[in-house]
């Protein structure tokens, strides 16, 4: 199994071995304040950049990609609320990025309580 990063999240790296993720989805908004025009459209006047959101889901099978204790490296990094520097495989920044929410659903459990399956999903929202 290769070990090549996907994405980093300060020092934490996605790969196949700590937590491989199936889909990264981007929202990026802009803002832009609307005046009300009698008889007319309304006028509009840009105000920067809006909320920048990253979402990550997939499904972790430490037997065959993955480790149990990823997704508490996750929480804790959450924990503090600092943001890291979010970097994907190609060596691109996207931007300073905090966690804030991680959510697990687990399944196929085995004799002492393991999970076998465990689904996950990461909300990340860049910060300045």
């Amino acid at each position: 199994m290769s070990d090549r990063p996907l994405l980093s999240l300060g020092l934490f790296v996605f790969s196949m071995d700590s937590l491989p993720f199936a889909e990264l989805q981007r929202r990026t908004d802009w803002r832009h304040a609307k005046s009300e025009r009698h008889g007319a459209r309304p006028a509009s006047q840009y105000l920067g950049p809006g909320e920048d959101k990253v979402s990550l889901s997939g499904t972790l099978v430490p037997e065959i990609a993955g480790s149990y204790s990823s997704l508490n490296r996750l929480r804790e990094m959450a924990g503090s609320g600092d943001a890291w520097p979010l970097v994907d495989g190609a060596g691109t920044v996207l931007g300073a990025f905090r966690i804030v929410a991680v959510d697990e659903r687990q399944s196929a459990h085995v004799a002492g309580g393991f999970a076998r399956k465990i689904e996950f999903g990461i909300d990340l929202e860049r910060v300045d």
